[in-house]
């Protein structure tokens, strides 16, 4: 492995669970990754088996449309609850497993895992938008009707990649802000401030 010729055999990392140091390895450097990366792609494919026209939920809510406006919202608002679920488990596991092996250390890697496949993130992203532009000018420029139902195909394909990409961001967002959240306790504790948070009630 590549984290094996990168990092030393055992190394040190201040920990903000106790006092002292915890002792971090490749392994537990490549785990804390491979952790983040697997749970992007979890989340992406749960983001896409919720938002695509190809799956069931998408097809039950296009059927409830037709029973009226209330039962539109309130369908769609539980589905979206629904498709919270897993995501918010594949994280709590990511930052559980990433935590226990390296500390925040170990999350910031996770986050790392997870924005691994950014450059893809980002093109999948952008296609949703560029879509929607062309089924805009195809209706503004009055085209036959057969090029709109072309473009009204690739815009619902542009919804989905869309929402795979907001998945990642957040995601990926929720433990760099964890991370952040280490290295301020750490410099705090460098400058010998007393960190207590055991007793903070939210």
């Amino acid at each position: 492995f590549l984290a094996n010729k990168m990092l030393p055999e055992e190394f040190a990392l201040e920990s903000v669970r106790a006092k002292g140091s915890v002792i971090g390895t490749p392994g537990k450097a490549f785990a804390c990754a491979a952790m983040g990366t697997v749970g992007g792609l979890l989340i992406g494919l749960i983001t896409e088996y919720y938002t695509s026209h190809t799956y069931i939920p998408v097809r039950e809510l296009a059927t409830a449309c037709k029973s009226g406006a209330a039962v539109n919202v309130i369908f769609g608002m539980a589905l979206g609850y629904k498709s919270c679920i897993i995501p918010v488990f594949v994280l709590a596991s990511n930052i559980y497993v990433a935590f226990s092996l390296c500390d925040l250390y170990g999350i910031a890697l996770a986050a790392l895992g997870m924005l691994s496949t950014l450059a893809t993130g980002l093109t999948i992203d952008g296609f949703g938008p560029i879509s929607d532009n062309a089924g805009g000018i195809a209706e503004l420029a009055e085209f036959p009707p057969d090029v709109r139902d072309r473009t009204d195909a690739l815009d619902a394909a542009g919804n989905t990649t869309a929402a795979i990409g907001k998945g990642f961001a957040i995601g990926s967002a929720a433990l760099v802000s964890l991370a952040l959240y280490g290295a301020f306790v750490v410099r705090l504790k460098s400058l010998d401030v007393a960190v207590d948070l055991s007793g903070v009630n939210v």
